[in-house]
């Protein structure tokens, strides 16, 4: 099968397109024909080991230890092991694989039936793709660590990208007024995914407008995060998603010492209950993925350097077919 694979550490460089064995089906174990993948922030921070502790978390010290990289998927079930009983061959399925081999960047995989779910019906094989790892990150990041409520005032900053998008969605599905933080190049983006409130970050400073917000999703910390606390009520929750190593530092460092308004750092805990509980409301029409561009496979590292990029509207997607391109 044809496969992305990476042997070094560093740049979309270092990814290229080979021939590798198929996976071997166990007794646990589910095959799944990929139909599209998607790229997410992760991918390319453990294709650089950045930040360098990376290295030290197990995913290997001087070279990537899983060679094919890539988290969520979408596709169709081809063979099960004796012991699965979730899953038959032919079924739609969609998942993360972060906590069980990675490997999305591929043709085929085989994984545990514990990282997949049956794909929301109403949506394409590049928007299931789209969904796992970003939007399991906002639904927990707003629902367990936030717990938002009817009426609350959430801030999402970065509200264009993969996380954001969601997490904009998924806000007003839980009942808040949500105010999204952008470029004015995505504004009406935004606006269009149900938020109450837009703001373009190059105009007002969202930390020094006022308002002050219950919770306060961070998928884009490029500033100082101390400053976020003037935008806090009492009792309010600051939490970090996606960003830069210097601010995820200054959350672990402030977050102890923040006092009566939290802060605090998020990372998603794949699991397929979360995946049905998304595919629930995709199916409602309450969250719909965005997609700004899809590759062929062959393509894989410019996806990942088009991410890498920060530009991407929403969430960018690899597939099978050959045809597929920016903008596709």
């Amino acid at each position: 099968m044809k496969a992305i694979v990476q042997d070094d550490y560093g740049s979309a460089d270092t990814l290229r397109l080979e021939e590798i064995p198929m996976p071997a089906l166990g007794d646990d174990g589910v095959l799944v024909r990929i139909e599209a993948a998607s790229v997410n922030a992760a991918d390319w921070h453990l294709m650089r080991a950045d930040p360098f502790f990376l290295r030290l978390a197990g995913f290997g010290l001087f070279a990537p230890k899983r060679r094919v990289p890539g988290a969520d998927i979408a596709g169709r079930v081809e063979a099960v092991g004796k012991n699965v009983t979730r899953f038959r061959p032919g079924d739609e399925v969609f998942g993360d694989l972060s906590a069980h081999g990675w490997g999305a960047f591929a043709e085929y995989v085989c994984t545990s039936e514990e990282a997949l779910a049956p794909k929301p019906s109403n949506v394409s094989f590049e928007e299931a793709a789209a969904v796992p790892m970003a939007a399991v990150t906002a639904l927990q990041a707003l629902r367990d660590r936030g717990r938002v409520r009817a009426g609350q005032r959430v801030l999402v900053n970065g509200a264009s990208g993969g996380v954001g998008t969601f997490a904009v969605q998924i806000a007003k599905a839980l009942g808040a007024e949500v105010t999204g933080v952008c470029s004015a190049g995505n504004l009406d983006l935004v606006r269009s995914l149900g938020a109450d409130h837009v703001v373009d970050y190059t105009r007002v400073d969202v930390t020094r407008s006022g308002h002050e917000y219950d919770l306060i999703l961070d998928a884009a910390a490029y500033r100082p995060v101390s400053d976020y606390r003037r935008a806090l009520r009492e009792g309010g929750t600051y939490l970090f998603v996606g960003g830069t190593t210097g601010a995820l530092l200054r959350v672990a460092l402030l977050g102890p010492w923040s006092g009566s308004k939290a802060m605090k750092m998020h990372a998603a805990r794949p699991n397929a209950a979360d995946l049905v509980a998304l595919t629930a409301l995709i199916e409602g029409g309450r969250v719909r993925p965005v997609i700004d561009r899809c590759y062929p496979l062959s393509r894989a590292p410019e996806a990942v350097r088009y991410v890498e990029s920060r530009r991407a509207r929403g969430k960018v997607v690899i597939t099978r077919s050959a045809a597929a391109g920016p903008g596709q």
